[in-house]
């Protein structure tokens, strides 16, 4: 069921390989745009500031997700707010802010039509632009059904009306409005948004006060580079040519201007990132969250995101998250993988993720590293027995006694299926059939 689900990935890959044959030098434009502005990161991040602040922003910055957290429950609380209404966010999840502002007392709504699907489901999301790819249809009809309190149809467009109208009212009653950002003009002070549902525009229009989460890599030095980026992003994202909505802010409400929130508050997010800046995986700040690597990789495509328990998932996500929570999390990740470099070739921006997780193996400490031994060694003793006749006829007859079970290997095929021996080998039936 899980490999059903995931099938559509197929689609976003046959037009992500079809824009890059079209357009062969977008990505040498996109990756040039990326390494700018990481040769000069905070120096970008202080010219957008400088932008957001002449156009009547407030800008925060948070070294933390828990000084992030913090700044948005407080302006939340400080006015009075009781309802939050959320638009599809990588970085809000890195936070955990939902839970946040349950915890002080607010009601959060995830906008996103996936993102509410998971909430609902009290799970995360398994890919970072479509949350809820790893249910089916009438997984989802359950999901939706429940929170209903009645029987919903099993029917894409009945879903999606049903989950329209509950989100309408939400959006009305919504005291604060937050979104992510997926880029940042540090020349214009333009924050850009990216979605297909138009959730994002009633997350920033109709609450009076709008909250944006920002990353502090999502800055670009020019509006202008938004030209090459945006059709990178959205041909490897959903295999579209351009989104359904980019919305691109300025500012709070100008006088005689009917819609927008009277407050726009920008989170400078670092949580670690600068920390990468000289490194090695400096490059990995380039990365535009298109999710690329997450559809060509071979070992998302067969388990899904929440095998990685993490946030970031995929090629992506087994860098990502040792690297921001310094090693503390995600540690393993780096072994997940066939390191068939994939990921490295499907990239827009062409960060090699591949040489990055190989890297990873050996800056990051195994937290397995006692159970590896002695996996290792057991797979050398039965190479070495393999490698002789006597050794082979031995070793598949105690496989046949076992029925697959390993001794001494309990936690690693506590996970993973051993395919069970036959009760008879090939040679004994060779035997009997030739006697």
């Amino acid at each position: 069921m899980l490999q059903r689900a995931l099938h559509n990935l197929d689609r976003r890959l046959r037009t992500a390989g079809e824009s890059a044959a079209a357009h062969p030098d977008w990505k040498d434009r996109a990756a040039a745009i990326r390494r700018e502005t990481l040769l000069d990161l905070d120096g970008w991040l202080d010219r957008l500031e400088h932008s957001l602040v002449a156009r009547g922003v407030h800008v925060h910055r948070a070294s933390t997700p828990a000084d992030a957290r913090r700044v948005v429950v407080e302006l939340a609380q400080a006015r009075g707010a009781r309802t939050v209404v959320k638009s599809k966010s990588m970085a809000t999840e890195e936070i955990d802010l939902g839970n946040a502002l349950e915890d002080a007392g607010l009601t959060s709504v995830e906008t996103d039509l996936g993102e509410y699907i998971v909430q609902l489901a009290g799970e995360r999301p398994s890919h970072m632009i479509t949350p809820a790819i790893h249910k089916t249809l009438p997984q989802i009809r359950d999901v939706l059904a429940k929170e209903a309190g009645t029987d919903l149809a099993v029917d894409r467009e009945a879903l999606t009306a049903w989950a329209r109208d509950r989100l309408r009212g939400e959006f009305l009653r919504a005291d604060i409005g937050i979104t992510g950002v997926n880029f940042a003009a540090a020349d214009t002070g333009t924050l850009v948004l990216v979605t297909n549902e138009g959730n994002g525009r009633f997350c920033t229009t109709l609450p009076r006060v709008h909250i944006a989460v920002m990353p502090v890599e999502k800055v670009i030095p020019r509006l202008a580079d938004a030209g090459i980026l945006l059709p990178l992003l959205t041909t490897h994202a959903t295999g579209q040519a351009l989104s359904n909505y980019v919305t691109m802010i300025s500012g709070p409400r100008r006088a005689g201007e009917v819609d927008g929130p009277d407050e726009l508050h920008v989170v400078f997010l670092d949580n670690r990132r600068r920390t990468l800046l000289g490194t090695r995986y400096e490059e990995m700040l380039a990365c535009i969250r298109c999710g690329a690597c997450l559809n060509v990789c071979p070992v998302y495509r067969n388990v899904s995101g929440h095998a990685y328990d993490s946030v970031y998932s995929g090629p992506m996500g087994k860098v990502l998250t040792p690297l921001l929570s310094g090693g503390t999390e995600g540690a393993d990740l780096p072994y997940g993988s066939t390191l068939c470099h994939a990921c490295s070739d499907a990239c827009p921006v062409k960060i090699p993720l591949g040489d990055m997780i190989l890297a990873l193996r050996a800056d990051v400490p195994d937290p397995h590293s006692g159970a590896r031994r002695r996996r290792r060694i057991f797979w050398t003793v039965w190479a070495r027995a393999w490698s002789t006749p006597s050794g082979y006829r031995l070793t598949t007859a105690l496989g046949r006694v076992s029925r697959g079970r390993v001794p001494g290997l309990q936690a690693w095929t506590s996970t993973r299926e051993l395919p069970r021996p036959a009760r008879e080998s090939f040679r004994d039936r060779w035997a009997k059939e030739h006697a």
